[in-house]
């Protein structure tokens, strides 16, 4: 083939690509600048619809009114995100709407910016553009189909296509021309061209000529600085979902057509206890049915919801939904902590049915004995003896119930001051003076010097320090309880309760200060507790950020030490 051919082919070559790649950038550039454009007219729209929105207008006469004079959907939105106007929907249709807090235009618009969203109308169906602004009664957002604005783009685009074309032709004569002169230019810029597109992006032409040639080795050289930024941007995109993934609290997998775990996060990795390197073969992922179900039906075009999994010990959901292409996801949430929640909450119900079933069915023998029978004056004065304990005790349970629900549930929040721990231990021992002289117990306070005050609220302190001694008293026999104090280290004072009882195993220390946890569970409940007195005090002490433990010997006593922060600074 003759040079001049050759020349043609090759400058036919360099400009088709050239006009191509213009075409694809000038397609986006025009596509972004309009919706900005867009946006900024929207926004003014906005503006002025929300300035027109008082209380004295109606939200939907003013959004049919507005949107049928511009030209535009027109939304109002109160703050709530209840809709109260729109241009598309009769009073009846916008009851319908669903709540619009969570759009993400009427979120930022909310916190006094300029909201704007691109996305698929769940009404119209259509792709729309919406703005939204802050509005005095709530949200004013107006929104624009982007057919509108594709048209604008496709029509400029054929007009760069036509014009690229006759370029194209112009680039073909002139080549033909001067193909003597400017063979090894061109020669030299097809070179480039080719190394571009096969992704060397390092390479330059070092041309420097007048006229056409000059502009296309220009022109060459821009478009290889573009697809190098781009380049960049697609690895900053890489390393941004890569961050995305890994700050999610789920577990994310995706599998490829091979059958290969192409991407994995390190929540994924704990959970299902992986560490191989990617990517690596499905067959590593742990061998549980349901897990390997739903990753068999997604990579087979099927989506799995909400399939549970029990993995090393840990309950875990799986999601698994099919890629588009071939491929699949799967998403995993660790469920365990919600499960032991929810075994928490059962047993609670179970403990306080259970503590609830004896006072009950002991008022209601002794009821149904007075009812039916004509016992004696005395058996009538010892049943009701018996109906007026239980109930007691089943009223004790109630009043802890409530205090410990108000505590967890934040209801209650102390008010500290500097307590005089002496004055409030001697109000404590007052009230379980009577339960202690009938078994002959000594009660006693030792303050320690320097421990006198200690910075609590006066009301948790005294329900703190009578809970301890009336625990200390039902569990001793004989001998003595002491409400003692102790200087802690780094600042703080221990106000803490000592008797000489039965004691406690060491197994049992550490779930003592759980709800109904009993040691002998017979005798705490014959002797009145109620099983929530220490998660009472456990829960009152964190509260003003401090702890509590206990210490005990079998035969010996038990020590339960209240530890509270110093007063702040």
């Amino acid at each position: 083939m003759r040079l001049t051919s050759r020349l043609l082919i090759g400058v036919l070559g360099v400009v088709g690509v050239l006009v191509l790649f213009m075409v694809f950038l000038v397609d986006r550039q025009l596509s972004s600048r309009l919706q900005e454009e867009t946006a900024d007219v929207l926004a003014r729209e906005a503006r002025f619809v929300a300035i027109s929105w008082t209380p004295s207008t109606d939200p939907v006469e003013l959004a049919r009114s507005a949107g049928s004079a511009m030209g535009r959907r027109v939304t109002l939105i109160r703050p709530d995100g209840t809709v109260v106007g729109d241009t598309d929907f009769d009073r009846d249709g916008i009851k319908r709407l669903e709540n619009h807090s969570q759009r993400p235009e009427v979120l930022a618009a909310n916190q006094g910016r300029v909201g704007s969203s691109l996305r698929t109308s769940p009404s119209r169906g259509d792709i729309e553009l919406y703005v939204a602004v802050r509005a005095p009664l709530g949200v004013a957002r107006v929104s624009v189909p982007t057919g509108s604005l594709d048209a604008i783009v496709a029509s400029a685009r054929s007009d760069i296509v036509f014009a690229g074309l006759l370029a194209l032709a112009v680039a073909l004569v002139l080549a033909w021309f001067f193909a003597r002169k400017i063979s090894q230019p061109v020669i030299a810029l097809r070179d480039v061209a080719a190394a571009i597109a096969a992704g060397d992006l390092r390479s330059r032409p070092a041309l420097r000529a007048p006229g056409e040639i000059g502009e296309l080795a220009r022109a060459l050289h821009q478009l290889a600085e573009q697809l190098s930024a781009r380049l960049d941007a697609l690895q900053a995109d890489e390393s941004l979902l890569l961050q995305l993934t890994e700050s999610v609290n789920e577990g994310v997998i995706a599998v490829d057509t091979a059958r290969r775990v192409v991407r994995i996060n390190e929540n994924a990795r704990r959970l299902l206890a992986l560490a191989a390197p990617l990517p690596f073969a499905v067959e590593l992922l742990p061998k549980e049915v349901a897990l390997r179900a739903a990753l068999d039906a997604s990579l087979a075009g099927e989506t799995t919801d909400e399939a549970e999994v029990v993995i090393a010990g840990r309950t875990v959901n799986v999601t698994a939904r099919p890629l588009v292409g071939g491929g699949s996801v799967l998403a995993l949430y660790d469920l365990t902590r919600l499960r032991r929640l929810e075994a928490v909450r059962r047993n609670f119900v179970a403990n306080v049915s259970h503590e609830l079933r004896t006072p009950l069915t002991v008022i209601g023998g002794f009821a149904e004995t007075l009812v039916s029978d004509d016992p004696l004056p005395d058996d009538r004065k010892q049943f009701s003896q018996k109906i007026l304990s239980n109930t007691r005790r089943m009223q004790r349970l109630v009043d802890d119930l409530l205090d410990l629900s108000r505590i967890e549930l934040g209801g209650w929040v102390p008010t500290p001051v500097d307590a005089d721990i002496e004055s409030i231990a001697a109000d404590a021992l007052a009230t379980a003076r009577s339960d202690a002289s009938k078994k002959g117990l000594t009660l006693t306070t030792h303050i320690a010097s320097g421990a006198s005050r200690v910075w609590a609220d006066p009301m948790a302190l005294r329900q703190i320090i009578g809970n301890l001694v009336d625990n200390s008293v039902r569990h001793t026999a004989t001998g003595d309880v002491t409400v003692f104090t102790q200087l802690r280290d780094g600042g703080g004072v221990s106000v803490g309760v000592r008797d000489s009882g039965i004691g406690i195993e060491q197994e049992h220390l550490p779930r003592i200060f759980e709800r109904f946890y009993r040691v002998d569970k017979g005798r705490s409940r014959d002797e009145g507790g109620t099983g929530l007195g220490l998660a009472i005090v456990k829960h009152l002490v964190e509260a003003h950020g401090g702890r509590v433990r206990a210490e005990s010997m079998v035969g010996e006593g038990t020590s339960i030490l209240a530890q509270f922060p110093p007063r702040p600074v």
